[in-house]
């Protein structure tokens, strides 16, 4: 009887062990910004005040991650590119940062929000304002950048992460 005994406490230990180590791997799970850090590609297209658009092929680098976020996003073709480079700082669901566009020499600030898969983004500076949207969800986000004041109306991005 004493075996079987000691057999459950033993079970039960490493019961509690296991339950312990996986609440401790849920208070480390994954911020959004941790989600978005590494290498993502895919393809973009360009939209003007006239009418016309153009296809790029865009690349996004994101790094840091936790509360923090760094953002390299290039798209361009044969008569095109776009080069933006920005930072993010969450405090809670909102988002603050910084903002710069090395083509056209460009930079302003950035705020906005975040939601589970989304972050919503208004850009000022550089003589015009822009609205930035990014869903994400596995190993694939989309970007939608809206302008105001510039010739370019839109950019859409499509990239998966790899």
């Amino acid at each position: 009887m004493a075996a079987s005994s000691s057999i459950l406490h033993a079970g039960a230990a490493s019961l509690a062990m296991a339950l312990a180590l996986a609440r401790a791997a849920m208070a480390l799970a994954a911020t959004p910004f941790d989600l978005l850090v590494g290498t993502w590609s895919g393809p973009g297209q360009i939209r003007y005040q006239d009418g016309r658009s153009d296809s790029m092929r865009c690349s996004a680098y994101y790094s840091e991650g936790g509360q923090r976020l760094r953002i390299a996003l290039r798209c361009k073709n044969s008569s095109n590119e776009i080069e933006i480079r920005g930072q993010l700082r969450q405090r809670g669901e909102n988002l603050t940062g910084t903002w710069e566009e090395r083509t056209f020499n460009a930079a302003g600030e950035v705020s906005g929000r975040l939601a589970e898969g989304r972050i919503n983004l208004a850009i000022t500076g550089g003589g015009f304002t822009a609205s930035m949207l990014v869903t994400y969800g596995g190993t694939k986000q989309v970007i939608t950048i809206a302008t105001q004041g510039t010739a370019m109306k839109s950019i859409n991005v499509t990239l998966v992460k790899g």
